[in-house]
C-alpha cells in the first residue's frame, strides 16, 4: 500500500507540462477557395488578382441578370398561354357563328315562329359564351375609314363616297381579349370612274 503512495507522490512531484491546446495554435495560413494564394506585397499580383475578382463579380451580376430575365420572360410567356389558350377552338368556332347569323337572317322573315325564337335563345346563349371567353365584336359601319389593322379588303368597287371608306361588311370580325381574332371582311370604295365624253 505503501508503494502506491510512493508512485502516485512520484507522479505529481513531475514537472507538469501543458497539453497542447488547439486555441494557442497559430491559424493556419487561409486557403484560396480556387487558384494559388496571393502574394499581397506584390501590387502586380495584387491587382490582377482584384481584377480577376471584379471580372468574376461582373459575370456573378450578369448571370443573376440573364435568369431573372429568363424567370420573368417565362411567367410572362404562362400568362400569355393561360389567356389565350382557347384561340384555336374560338376561331374554329366562328366560321359555325357565321353560317348560323345566315340562317337567323333567313329565319327573320316569321319573327313570331317558334324556330325563330328557339334560335334567338341559341344566339344569345353563343354570345354569352363569347363575351365571358374575352371575345368582342370588332365595330364597323358604312362610311368608316378603313383600317388595316382591324378590316381586310376583299373587294373595292367604285363609289361617290370617299376612298378607303368601307362600303359593306361581308363577314364580321372579333377581338379576342385586345388581340385581333379575325379582321372584318369589307368592300371598299375606290374612286369613281371618270364620265367618258
Amino acid at each position: 500500500m505503501q508503494g502506491m503512495q510512493e508512485e502516485e507522490q512520484q507522479i505529481d512531484d513531475m514537472p507538469q507540462q501543458d497539453a497542447p491546446n488547439a486555441c494557442d495554435a497559430p491559424p493556419p495560413p487561409p486557403q484560396p477557395e480556387h487558384g494559388e494564394a496571393v502574394d499581397e506585397s506584390d501590387p502586380a499580383e495584387a491587382s490582377a488578382a482584384t481584377d480577376e475578382l471584379s471580372q468574376w463579380r461582373e459575370r456573378a451580376l450578369r448571370t443573376a441578370a440573364e435568369y431573372d430575365n429568363y424567370r420573368k420572360r417565362c411567367v410572362k410567356e404562362r400568362e400569355e398561354f393561360t389567356r389565350y389558350a382557347t384561340r384555336g377552338l374560338l376561331e374554329e368556332l366562328l366560321p359555325i357563328l357565321d353560317n348560323f347569323e345566315m340562317g337567323m337572317k333567313m329565319a327573320e322573315q316569321e319573327k313570331g315562329s317558334m324556330i325563330y325564337i328557339g334560335m334567338n335563345m341559341v344566339k344569345k346563349q353563343m354570345q354569352d359564351f363569347l363575351a365571358a371567353q374575352g371575345v368582342e365584336t370588332i365595330p364597323c359601319e358604312q362610311g368608316q375609314v378603313f383600317d388595316h389593322n382591324l378590316h381586310e379588303a376583299i373587294m373595292s368597287e367604285p363609289s361617290e363616297q370617299a376612298e378607303g371608306s368601307i362600303l359593306r361588311v361581308l363577314r364580321p370580325g372579333y377581338m379576342l381579349k385586345g388581340k385581333l381574332l379575325r379582321p372584318v371582311n369589307v368592300v371598299v370604295a375606290a374612286p369613281a370612274a371618270a364620265d367618258e365624253a
